[in-house]
């Protein structure tokens, strides 16, 4: 299953958060497909002073998300996991369709 996976810190952190994802980077059960970090404020109400990192991630089981979240939020990141539907563009109507059933 696919997930947006988004870990903010304090600047200060960065260097340890950095450090603790490189190390999990290889998490079994776990395939980054894309990394980000944002250079603006990603949330309205979030602190102009942390940083945020937008991680595009499948994953096979809430044991393999854990191992990869906890040294980062030991770290100092809060973590969180938001799953996500991929879908082809243009295919909005078909896919609200399908589902409404």
């Amino acid at each position: 299953m696919k997930f947006l996976t988004f870990a903010m810190y304090e600047p200060s952190k960065t260097a340890d958060v950095a450090q603790a994802a490189d190390k999990v980077a290889q998490t079994p059960g776990i395939k980054p497909l894309n990394r980000y970090v944002c250079m603006g404020i990603p949330f309205p109400g979030v602190s102009q002073d942390l940083m945020c990192t937008v991680t595009v991630n499948e994953a096979e089981s809430s044991e393999a998300m854990a191992a990869l979240s906890y040294p980062i939020r030991l770290a100092g990141a809060s973590v969180w996991w938001v799953p996500v539907m991929e879908y082809e563009v243009g295919t909005a109507a078909d896919v609200e369709k399908k589902y409404r059933g």
